[in-house]
């Protein structure tokens, strides 16, 4: 046929009428040459996406998830699925997620390349590198403020530490709900929209393999195989391969006792000089598949137990700022670069730490994204692979259900130092501080839970930090 489907004109009716954004179609690589889009291009939602002008195109990026980026790397990834395919129908789900699988298998923060994607789709290769920096630079910058300040005041300031002890509740409550968000559609049979047991099954086995410290890489590509085998009814080899996982854990276990993140370590900052740093953050991004989650305990490994260069506490306290602040969680790495260039040189050489190991960090995904999304869209059209990335996200699920809960553990506790100086004391003012937070996390969640605007989660933020200073004091 010569005319768009009905269905489509509409969509993009809606949109333009939304926005105020004249919509034209995005040719692309893959796509027919002739003005008719095919029946996978129709099905993939591709005449959806609107054609925006580079400066529009990082206000818009900059705007809705830069500053909104709260919560981590899940709520993220939320944010971006609701207003681009939920709600503005720029893909299909179906598409986006493929698109989400594909990422897995890249190094570097799923929700920036996401924002990358979506900029290639709407202006070229161009268009994904100023997404991508639009949502990368709010973040960046409140780090680096979040860096300075920190080397002023620390976290023994008591009113600092309290604002920190009410937002962490606060923190948890959004990632677990983002959670929900990004299972939801993830674990349906692409054809019936209804719930595939064997994708629940993957997502469960996928948490069970993360407790055994089971190679996340290993579980991303061994249950997308697992359910190819699935979909297309070979039943014993998916058997097999199951229990083949297991077995070699086992036997991994027998000779060599159980993973550690210690085995990581490579050596490549001994010492925090900004050519250390720059690689270390290389090193940490090409690495980082998966998302931020892979790059922390290898950065640990490198700055904390093997160069040295950097106290365990600190570590700590960078990954919850970055848990905090609205920007991808490996924007803990300009945290690191600013403390490692400050015990190398001073202030000077701090800020420019904290620089060059954010390039390094961020430099992959770039790459790979961009330079890559031609290939990245045959992956994404492959209908043969698609049962491989179903498998791949529904694993995927289950990682992130196992940071959520593990975010929220020390969430709730707090934190265990000072314990043995009073410890009565200390053991009733945790126990009563633990309670404190259980309930700010049992309203945050909700209240994530009943409303849905991108305000209520910056409104949250403030609040909780204004309440610690009653609630923690």
């Amino acid at each position: 046929m010569s005319t768009s489907p009905p269905t489509l004109d509409k969509n993009k009716t809606d949109i333009e009428s939304q926005s105020g954004i004249h919509i034209t179609p995005v040719d692309n690589a893959e796509s027919s040459t002739s003005a008719t889009p095919t029946a996978e291009e129709v099905d993939l939602g591709e005449s959806n996406v609107p054609k925006l002008s580079l400066p529009h195109l990082f206000w818009f990026f900059f705007y809705n998830f830069g500053l909104f980026a709260w919560g981590g790397p899940v709520a993220q990834i939320a944010l971006i699925k609701d207003r681009l395919v939920i709600k503005d129908q720029w893909i299909s789900l179906e598409r986006f997620q493929r698109v989400f699988a594909v990422y897995q298998i890249l190094p570097g923060p799923e929700a920036a390349e996401l924002c990358m994607f979506f900029g290639c789709l709407s202006n070229g290769r161009l268009g994904g590198i100023v997404a991508g920096l639009a949502f990368i630079l709010p973040g960046f910058v409140l780090m680096l403020v979040a860096s300075y300040v920190y080397s002023l005041a620390g976290m023994d300031n008591k009113w600092f530490n309290a604002s920190f002890r009410a937002l962490q509740p606060v923190v948890a409550a959004m990632i677990f709900r983002a959670t929900h968000k990004i299972a939801d559609h993830s674990l349906h049979k692409p054809e019936s929209k209804k719930t595939d047991p064997f994708l629940v099954i993957i997502a469960i086995c996928t948490m069970i393999n993360s407790a055994l410290r089971l190679n996340i890489l290993i579980s991303l590509a061994l249950y997308g195989v697992i359910y190819t085998l699935i979909s297309r009814r070979l039943w014993i080899p998916a058997a097999i391969l199951f229990l083949a996982q297991y077995i070699g854990y086992t036997l991994y276990v027998i000779f060599h006792g159980i993973p550690s993140p210690v085995s990581l370590a490579l050596g490549i900052a001994p010492t925090p000089s900004l050519l250390h740093l720059f690689l270390l953050g290389l090193v940490a991004g090409t690495l980082s598949f998966g998302g931020a989650y892979t790059a922390i305990p290898f950065i640990q490994v490198e700055a904390v137990l093997k160069g040295g260069w950097l106290s365990q506490r600190v570590f700590i306290d960078c990954i919850a700022i970055g848990n905090v602040l609205p920007a991808p969680l490996v924007i803990f790495a300009t945290f690191v670069g600013f403390q490692g260039g400050m015990k190398d040189g001073g202030l000077g050489v701090a800020f420019a730490g904290a620089v060059i190991i954010t390039l390094g960090m961020f430099f992959p995904c770039f790459v790979f994204t961009i330079a890559g999304h031609k290939v990245l869209e045959k992956l994404v059209y492959n209908k043969f692979l698609a049962p491989f990335f179903t498998g791949l996200c529904a694993s995927v699920i289950g990682v992130i259900a196992v940071i959520a809960f593990q975010i929220l553990k020390p969430a709730i506790e707090g934190s265990m130092e000072s314990f043995s100086i009073v410890p009565t004391e200390h053991a009733i003012q945790k126990a009563s501080e633990s309670g404190i937070a259980a309930v700010l996390y049992a309203v945050s969640l909700g209240v994530l839970y009943k409303f849905s605007g991108k305000w209520v989660v910056v409104v949250m933020v403030v609040v909780a930090a204004v309440s610690g200073q009653f609630l923690f004091i």
